[in-house]
């Protein structure tokens, strides 16, 4: 088994999950225009994926220790193909809300097997690599989406992308089936799944820290991702494909980031770069917020800032965590993915309502309050503790 190959396999299957989630945010205004219905029920339809797609990392998290890696990501492709064909011919928002929920239940199996696969197949700072690898890739999806999703929606029409979608996720279905061999470890016993499971994993000082952290950092990823188009057009005028582009350095830093992530685990230990780069998010954040309105060039600074620090902890997170537990291992990979997705689903929830109250002020300065908040939390967690227990 070339192991180097997998990992591409496997984070391509992860992939598709954020990329899916996000592929047309910038046409946002002209699916419920098509679609006959509003913005509020077309933004739905992204948290909606995003709900379901959180859900199912408790459920595949268990299955994927019980069953084995190969069977749940083979089902799981399956499903979303034939939910991203649903999704193409859904010709009225129900119809496609239905879809896009049947497509976050089949996706969401991605992520929590390919971490585990990872993790099966490399020990040490050869982990460390593959989760860089891994996460440089991934991370591509909700930055990409809106690049592809502008294009071929501005070309064709918004039903275009899911067609794409399913016929990317067919050739992810078949490379997996041909190259994806089960490397669930023959001399681990995963028992019984009990919801105490999960508590064990809430309990462990490194198991809660990175879970609670999953969840703040892509509650901020995801107001970039929902907000930043609105301020694009009102502010700077762009179309729906220079809005898509607008997104690519933030792709570009993030995948510079996580690269640099994988590679600085063997220096600097895991616990002080998350406690750093938690600091960095909260300040670029705060960056953005004074500069966004003085031009697209400054603009452009914040979100390059914020996608470089977070790359860079994205790695470091999972090879923590995986290292943490073994036995259940899907499981803590199930829960942190589960509170990610979380922080994904409530984002633009929340985020409106802010924005209705305080506009772009509020919105992302309660941003900056609760990260550092939450970073000084991390470092009293992990540094002050272990140093103690030590």
């Amino acid at each position: 088994m070339n192991r180097k190959f997998i990992v591409y396999l496997v984070a391509f299957a992860a992939f598709l999950g954020p990329f899916t989630q996000t592929i047309y945010t910038p046409v946002l205004p002209e699916v419920a225009s098509q679609l006959h219905s509003t913005s509020f029920v077309v933004n739905l339809t992204i948290s909606v994926f995003t709900f379901f797609l959180a859900i199912m990392q408790m459920i595949y998290g268990p299955l994927t220790d019980s069953k084995g890696r190969r069977r749940v990501m083979l089902f799981g492709v399956l499903l979303y193909v034939i939910a991203s064909v649903g999704c193409y011919f859904s010709k009225n928002i129900e119809l496609l809300l239905v879809f896009r929920a049947l497509q976050a239940i089949g996706i969401a199996a991605g992520s929590v097997v390919a971490v585990t696969v990872i993790s099966d197949l490399f020990e040490g700072k050869e982990r460390g690599h593959a989760m860089g690898t891994f996460q440089m890739l991934v991370s591509l999806g909700p930055v990409l989406g809106p690049v592809i999703g502008g294009f071929l929606s501005g070309l064709f029409n918004f039903h275009s992308v899911f067609l794409a979608l399913a016929a990317t996720g067919l050739l992810v279905l078949i490379f997996n089936y041909l190259y994806l061999k089960e490397t669930k470890p023959s001399n681990v016993e995963a028992g019984r799944f009990q919801l105490r499971d999960f508590a064990m994993i809430l309990q462990n000082r490194i198991g809660s820290s990175i879970i609670y952290l999953g969840f703040i950092q892509y509650y901020v990823f995801y107001d970039f991702l929902v907000f930043l188009p609105n301020i694009l057009s009102d502010r700077y005028g762009l179309s729906a494909e220079q809005k898509g582009l607008v997104f690519l350095p933030m792709s570009l830093s993030i995948v510079i980031g996580s690269y640099l992530g994988g590679k600085i685990q063997a220096r600097i230990d895991g616990e002080k770069v998350v406690v750093l780069t938690t600091y960095l998010n909260a300040i670029a954040v705060l960056f953005f917020l004074i500069s966004y309105s003085i031009s697209l060039a400054w603009l452009l600074a914040g979100i390059i800032a914020f996608g470089l620090f977070l790359g860079l902890s994205l790695p470091v997170q999972t090879t923590l965590l995986t290292g943490a537990f073994t036995r259940n291992r899907a499981t803590a990979v199930g829960a942190y993915n589960f509170s990610r997705y979380m922080g994904m689903a409530v984002s633009p929830i929340v985020g409106s309502i802010f924005y209705r109250i305080g506009g772009y002020g509020l919105l992302y300065g309660f941003i900056v309050v609760a990260t550092l908040a939450f970073a000084f939390m991390l470092s009293r967690r992990l540094l002050v503790t272990r140093s103690v227990s030590v």
